[in-house]
């Protein structure tokens, strides 16, 4: 049998309390790294030459996931080389594919706007809804603030409590970070927290704990349906997207991006930056300091 368990739980303790590893973070690490040990019979033990075989069985995977499973196995060498329990690493075995980071799905600000036109309507009935009263606290959550899934989802009741127009809020990392929110947010929240029970822990409750991240996934993709919007193109990441990427359109700061949105690093964030080139060259045109200086004439 292999010796794999108690190390690989050892390796994702050490990466929860060490580093901060997300809980989803480690649990994409479990499953590789439990695939991996079954495949090599034992990836403690493995050489070279079996990790160049492990390799080529993802030859017909995407890039982005070799890459996943390789990063994952390379950390778990590192571990085992840091606690004295192995020698050598391996890992260089490993293929290192070339990884291009996709563009995000982008939506304009009049696909946000047949968004809260559906949700607006819905509103105007004599008594509104409570779930169309979450579903609206919910949209201005995502797209006011630019919350993560995990992050909305598991809110506390209390999160947007008295006058404080910010959340200070725990993402990946275990990285805190300062989000500002919007009055419209915070007036959406406080029509739904008064359907709220006293006892309930979360800001959106869902049987015994909150509301699951597929639920919220499937609430989304029913308002794109109902705005006219193909479902496909929607999700909550997608409207976290919308966030960032209207806000640079509108002259947000890069660096108090990188902030809001809770990006370790800064390269992260410049994904971001693939606005409109024509917006960029009328940026220039209209704000750099050299168009107040006429051209000489010879």
């Amino acid at each position: 049998m292999s010796d794999d368990p108690p190390l690989i739980d050892r390796f994702l303790e050490m990466m929860a309390a060490e580093r901060g590893a997300a809980r989803n973070t480690l649990l994409a690490y479990r499953t590789d790294l439990f695939a991996a040990s079954d495949l090599v019979r034992g990836l403690a033990g493995a050489d070279a030459a079996a990790l160049a075989r492990l390799g080529d069985s993802w030859a017909t995977l995407a890039a982005s996931t070799v890459a996943r499973k390789a990063s994952a196995i390379r950390a778990f060498y590192a571990f085992l080389e840091e606690e004295g329990l192995r020698a050598d690493n391996p890992s260089d075995a490993l293929p290192r594919p070339s990884v291009r980071r996709p563009l995000p799905k982008v939506l304009t600000t009049a696909d946000v706007d047949r968004f809260f036109a559906v949700i607006a309507a819905r509103l105007e009935a004599e008594r509104p809804s409570p779930l169309d009263l979450r579903l609206s606290a919910i949209v201005e959550l995502l797209y006011g603030s630019g919350l993560r899934a995990t992050e909305l989802v598991s809110l506390p009741r209390r999160a947007l409590s008295g006058d404080r127009p910010f959340l200070i809020l725990k993402g990946k990392g275990g990285r805190e970070r300062l989000v500002p929110i919007s009055d419209r947010a915070r007036a959406a929240v406080a029509l739904w927290v008064q359907n709220v029970p006293d006892e309930s822990p979360w800001l959106f409750p869902s049987g015994k704990g909150h509301l699951s991240r597929i639920r919220l996934y499937q609430m989304v993709k029913a308002l794109a349906e109902a705005a006219g919007i193909r479902p496909d193109r929607v999700s909550p990441h997608v409207l976290r997207h919308a966030f960032a990427t209207h806000l640079l359109e509108g002259g947000a700061d890069l660096r108090a991006l990188q902030s809001m949105l809770g990006h370790a690093d800064i390269g992260t964030t410049q994904i971001y930056t693939h606005v409109d080139s024509r917006r960029l060259v009328e940026l220039v045109n209209s704000r750099h300091p050299l168009v107040d200086l006429k051209p000489d004439r010879p």
